[in-house]
């Protein structure tokens, strides 16, 4: 993993500076780690040999019918947009709704999207909060971000019917959304849950990427940044918990991530495994990074989580 160049962030020594330096540092790590951005980020140096292929699945999302959804239509600090891929045989009960990763948007699940697509399915691709078209000034990594994904879940069955099959799906950040998601009051026509390589809690998640990316002691940092947090979202990044959230989980869950991950590290894909109930399954993709299982095989993912679908689909 690349470490941040903490010249250039502003970062110079910051324990030197004693708490004034400190506390300025964790104010410019919090917006440089929750702050919306209106661009999605140039992806890593190794998923780069992909492009071709990536753009090829966002030529076919922008070339395909679609429809445009809406929670909270009339409340600008909550509205949160999607975008819904009718499946190409018009009358299928069967939906995914896909989480996209730490900011990115609906669109840059174009592959993911395609691939539920050919399978037979309704798609729907929400932008999260404080990503595409959503409102919102600052990420929740996922937090806020499940009750929506109930409530997309229950625009499914109104809009679809009451005999949808609903699939939900997620990775990066997306994952530990359906993660947290599937600890919440969903209704029964979900049926499977889905997540690559998310992280098993924020606190972690933080605390891991504050010493492997900038060298920083999260001891002192992240209960900084947890304080700017809660005072500006208004809940504590404790509460952000997969873990939790999974240990009240009903449904069949499929968990994958790639065995070369240093993004979010492969332990947290085995600290959630293990905290959520069976059915359960676990599929790590040798030598893939992080986000990258699709990428190395579409054709054997795709086999992967049709086979997760025979085995648990009701």
């Amino acid at each position: 993993m690349k470490r941040k160049n903490l010249i250039g962030f502003g970062l110079v020594a910051p324990l030197a500076l004693g708490i004034t330096g400190i506390t300025a540092a964790s104010a410019r790590l919090y917006d440089y780690a929750f702050r919306r951005v209106d661009y999605v980020p140039e992806t890593s140096a190794d998923k780069q040999k992909y492009a071709d292929e990536y753009y090829n699945y966002v030529n076919w999302f922008h070339n395909i019918p679609t429809h445009h959804w809406t929670l909270h239509a009339d409340d600008l600090e909550n509205r949160v947009e999607a975008t819904f891929i009718p499946a190409a045989k018009l009358d299928s009960k069967k939906t995914v709704i896909i989480a996209h990763g730490y900011k990115g948007n609906g669109e840059t699940m174009s592959n993911y999207a395609k691939m539920f697509y050919d399978m037979g399915y309704n798609v729907l691709l929400p932008d999260d909060r404080a990503h595409g078209r959503s409102s919102g000034d600052y990420i929740n990594f996922g937090w806020i971000d499940r009750l929506d994904f109930v409530d997309w879940a229950n625009s499914v069955v109104s809009r679809i019917g009451a005999d949808s099959q609903i699939i939900m799906f997620g990775v990066s950040m997306g994952g530990a959304t359906i993660q947290m998601t599937s600890g919440e009051n969903l209704p029964p026509q979900v049926k499977l849950m889905i997540s690559d390589c998310g992280y098993s809690s924020l606190r972690d998640e933080l605390s891991y990427l504050l010493k492997e990316q900038f060298n920083l002691p999260s001891k002192i940092f992240v209960p900084l940044i947890n304080a700017i947090n809660h005072h500006r979202m208004g809940f504590s990044i404790d509460d952000v918990s997969s873990i939790r959230q999974l240990r009240k989980n009903t449904r069949p869950f499929l968990f994958i991530h790639g065995e070369k991950d240093i993004y979010v590290p492969t332990y947290m894909a085995d600290e959630s495994f293990e905290a959520c109930p069976d059915p359960k399954e676990i599929w790590i993709v040798p030598n893939a990074s992080h986000a990258e299982s699709f990428w190395i095989n579409p054709q054997a993912y795709q086999t992967k989580i049709q086979q997760f679908i025979d085995k648990y689909s009701k």
